[in-house]
């Protein structure tokens, strides 16, 4: 063996290295499995939504028989990953134990009681893709092609099993779904029902944001934190509240941020490329580079108080100018015309040097009319 490949095998080997990388496996305690866990997504998907996801011969004769064998089978993976999770988290528990296998027993049955009200939401979410993409043809296209809908039930399996205290699985979750569609939603987010993500690459949702019903939001938003309060050693305080709030019916478009613990008011909008790190009031509009606020009358009309006036000051400050520079040459007693297009003044003719006509020779006519543009 080379001698660079044997030294760089003793260094990547030695204890005092690994002691912060290398996690201890117990005896017969054996990790999450990623890809028992993307497994179980995957089943679950085939349960809220029969025959878009796994077996595709499902019809109304064998769809009962399809949701119990699959069931069962979620529920006997799902209750060996959540021991792991649970030693994964504490090493000092025992994963033979059967304390621990009851309760983990418990969660599994637990979540699986929760999935009529998961497909409740998960169908929901879809028919507002449906409504709010003009390119959908079909709530089945939306089921079977849109990343935005893999990524949103992945969250929602996430969260209920988070709500039920369920370790790391969660995270894991959400995080196969972060890579398979570009969207990261962090499990802990609360999101109400019709939420919809539109082309979704590059989606960030952070811990504690909180998303009201029928928010849609497209590719590149983040809702994120500003900054962290410090603990004594410099470190990031951990569990504080720290992201966005948005009320129902919120629209944000393409790749704005919002930041901070703030509040977006109901039915809101803001537009692409939009930096807001401060409160948005119910109805506003911001968009690029100004904010432009709507307030409703009571005949339910919208007064909106734009910058129209700071244009018309604008236009008339223009005009003013022209005027003086026309009251100028008037001044002056001297009888100029104005070009109609550049509004610029046309002095009157006159002879060029030299010239002994009387009323100027054709070579200073030709010059004139070339240099002012008239005839």
């Amino acid at each position: 063996m080379n001698k660079q490949i044997k030294h760089s095998i003793a260094q990547l080997a030695d204890p005092e290295g690994l002691k912060y990388v290398c996690r201890r496996q117990e005896e017969n305690h054996p990790m999450p499995s990623t890809e028992i866990i993307n497994k179980i997504v995957k089943l679950l998907r085939s349960v809220i939504f029969p025959g878009y996801f796994g077996n595709a011969d499902v019809n109304p004769d064998n769809v009962r028989h399809h949701i119990e064998e699959n069931v069962q089978l979620i529920h006997a993976l799902l209750l060996q990953q959540i021991k792991s999770g649970m030693c994964f988290e504490n090493s000092e528990l025992d994963f033979h134990c059967t304390e621990l296998n009851q309760k983990a027993e418990n969660l599994a049955a637990c979540f699986i009681a929760e999935l009529p009200q998961l497909r409740d939401m998960l169908h929901k979410d879809a028919v507002a893709s449906f409504n709010g993409d003009p390119a959908s043809k079909s709530l089945g296209e939306v089921i079977f092609c849109y990343p935005g809908i893999r990524a949103i039930s992945s969250y929602r399996i996430a969260h209920a099993l988070l709500e039920l205290g369920v370790p790391i699985i969660p995270r894991v979750i959400t995080e196969l779904a972060h890579s398979e569609t570009g969207i990261d939603i962090h499990p802990g987010a609360v999101i109400a029902d019709s939420f919809m993500i539109d082309h979704g690459t590059g989606v960030v949702i952070g811990e504690t944001s909180r998303i009201g019903r029928n928010v849609r939001i497209y590719q590149g938003v983040t809702l994120g934190a500003k900054s962290f309060p410090l603990d004594e050693n410099g470190n990031p305080i951990k569990g504080i509240d720290r992201h966005p709030k948005l009320g129902d019916n919120v629209i944000i478009y393409s790749n704005s941020t919002i930041l901070g613990n703030i509040r977006v008011g109901n039915n809101a909008v803001i537009g692409g490329n939009i930096w807001v790190d401060s409160d948005v009031p119910a109805g506003a509009k911001v968009l690029q580079r100004k904010r432009v606020e709507e307030d409703v009358m009571s005949e339910g009309t919208l007064k909106k108080k734009d910058k129209k006036h700071k244009s018309a000051e604008k236009n008339e400050k223009v005009k003013e100018h022209k005027n003086d520079k026309k009251e100028k040459y008037r001044n002056e007693k001297i009888n100029y015309t104005f070009d109609p297009k550049t509004d610029k003044p046309i002095p009157p003719f006159s002879k060029c040097k030299g010239c002994k006509s009387k009323n100027g020779c054709s070579k200073c006519r030709r010059s004139y009319e070339k240099k002012y543009g008239v005839s």
